[in-house]
């Protein structure tokens, strides 16, 4: 009776157009989520991963882990003329289902001693927050961080010790190498 009608309703409702079941499932923030949705995501990782590869941007650079188009892992280099020239920074990069209309998650993996990263490699960058744009892609955060680097926003610090130091650039490098060669064993 009453459940075979509820049955045959939610059949209904998961028919796809074509007469088949639909891959529409619920994801965990209630919106909903699709095959063609995750392959359109995975078409744009695809065309920025060729963008960031032709453009040849010096001192960054990110790929998928492995197979998996939505975990990316990236390199920055510290700029030249600055406290972190001829460091090299690793990042790992995943991507949501909701990409690009949501942020990635971006954070550091190799150890940065930095005003805005915390001592668990994430990043205060308002490009990652609430200034998140479907315009931006994986070159631009890369840029934006490697750009971070040399100008902190030291009003708004994550890590106090670090913003506390950057006066005095002397003293910050040589804890910065300290902490980025007891790290790199």
């Amino acid at each position: 009776g009453i459940y075979i009608a509820f049955y045959n309703k939610k059949m209904a409702q998961n028919l796809s157009p074509r007469g088949g079941l639909g891959s529409s499932r619920k994801t965990n923030d209630g919106s909903s989520s699709t095959s063609k949705d995750t392959h359109s995501v995975s078409k744009r990782l695809h065309s920025e991963l060729m963008t960031l590869m032709t453009k040849g941007d010096k001192g960054i650079s990110a790929f998928p882990d492995g197979d998996n188009i939505f975990k990316w892992i990236g390199t920055i280099q510290g700029p030249n003329d600055t406290v972190f020239s001829g460091l090299s920074f690793k990042l790992s990069l995943e991507f949501p289902s909701g990409y690009p209309y949501t942020a990635p998650t971006v954070k550091f993996t190799s150890a940065c001693f930095h005003p805005n990263v915390d001592t668990d490699g994430n990043i205060c960058l308002d490009i990652l927050k609430d200034k998140w744009s479907a315009l931006l892609d994986v070159r631009t955060i890369l840029i934006s961080i490697q750009s971070l680097l040399s100008e902190p926003n030291i009003q708004s610090p994550l890590n106090v010790r670090a913003a506390q130091l950057w006066k005095n650039q002397e003293a910050y490098k040589k804890h910065l190498w300290e902490v980025v060669h007891k790290n790199s064993d």
